[in-house]
């Protein structure tokens, strides 16, 4: 009989030359079944606990958790490295999350986001002067509120896609950023060209509200084509840090030099999201390192938002007078 290690070595080099047209891990011959049978033979009462049904975790996934923990074992006696099984990394789950360490990471940025729009609404609303109508001088407040909502909606799907990945959280999860990436590539343009009339903001908006609509219903109903939304998602990302940028190099802000630091930041940790490596311990890989990346990062972007209220509503009170 052949050696079972030397049937993975060769399904992982035919991988490798193309004969396979799927991840390393599906094409081991190994991985369709688990080595020891633990999953198949446990009691009813074991198979589905009720902590696990709320993410869907059924006979056949916990079986595919299961063979895939084994296989990686085997393949690390060999001394050789994890390949991805269904187009994902291998993690190990802890009480059925998936990736625990891309879910903790979401949810601080949550709480970050939530921080920093609580901030900027108590000082908007109680520390700047207000106008007789008890409205705030700034404005562009309406357009950080419905940015701040956009964001902590798309950290919340982040933090549940990356609990139990299926079908409805992906689509949720990648929606909520693109959604969140096109806002903001419009709020890039809206304040840096200082555009102030509602009119003007329409004809700025209506384009990109169309485009990000289409994309997403592309997504949903059409085909989740990973590709090209990577494609779409780096160019209004590429854009929006183009656009702070060169306003950051022309204006006079006095809190510019934080606006360089979220452009640069940025700029380098969205290179986490193009360069892809296997999780470390099977618990941190790339896109968990920009998730951790972001964390400070946004912080310093509602310090600049408060910053660029502050700076809006000293000039607009000033002449107001």
């Amino acid at each position: 009989m052949i050696d079972r290690y030397w049937i993975a070595f060769f399904a992982s080099l035919l991988c490798l030359v193309g004969v396979f047209d799927a991840s390393a891990g599906d094409a081991d011959p190994l991985y369709r079944f688990p080595s020891d049978g633990a999953s198949l033979n446990r009691p009813w009462y074991m198979q589905e606990p009720l902590y696990l049904r709320w993410k869907q975790w059924d006979c056949q996934s916990d079986c595919r958790y299961d063979c895939m923990v084994d296989r990686e074992k085997d393949r690390a006696a060999l001394g050789h490295g994890p390949v991805k099984y269904h187009g994902k990394w291998p993690f190990k789950h802890v009480y059925g999350i998936q990736e625990p360490v891309s879910v903790a990471l979401s949810a601080l940025n949550l709480a970050m986001h939530f921080h920093g729009w609580l901030s900027f609404f108590i000082l908007l609303y109680y520390k700047l002067p207000l106008k007789q109508d008890k409205k705030p001088y700034y404005d562009y407040t309406g357009l950080w509120h419905i940015y701040g909502l956009l964001s902590m909606n798309s950290w919340f799907w982040s933090a549940v896609f990356h609990s139990r990945d299926v079908d409805v959280t992906e689509k949720l999860d990648y929606s909520s950023a693109v959604a969140l990436l096109g806002y903001s590539l419009i709020l890039a343009i809206l304040r840096s060209f200082t555009v102030r009339d509602e009119a003007a903001r329409v004809m700025v908006a209506a384009p990109l509200i169309a485009f990000v609509t289409t994309h997403i219903l592309y997504l949903n109903n059409f085909k989740l084509d990973y590709g090209w939304n990577m494609k779409v998602c780096v160019v209004m990302a590429v854009a929006q840090l183009l656009i702070w940028a060169v306003w950051a190099g022309v204006s006079r802000h006095p809190s510019r030099w934080k606006l360089w630091v979220v452009v640069v930041g940025g700029g380098l940790a969205m290179l986490l999201e193009i360069y892809d490596f296997p999780p470390y311990e099977g618990f941190v890989d790339a896109h968990a390192l920009w998730h951790a990346s972001t964390i400070p990062l946004t912080y310093i972007w509602w310090s600049f938002i408060e910053d660029d209220a502050k700076f809006r509503t000293s000039n607009l009170f000033k002449k107001a007078k």
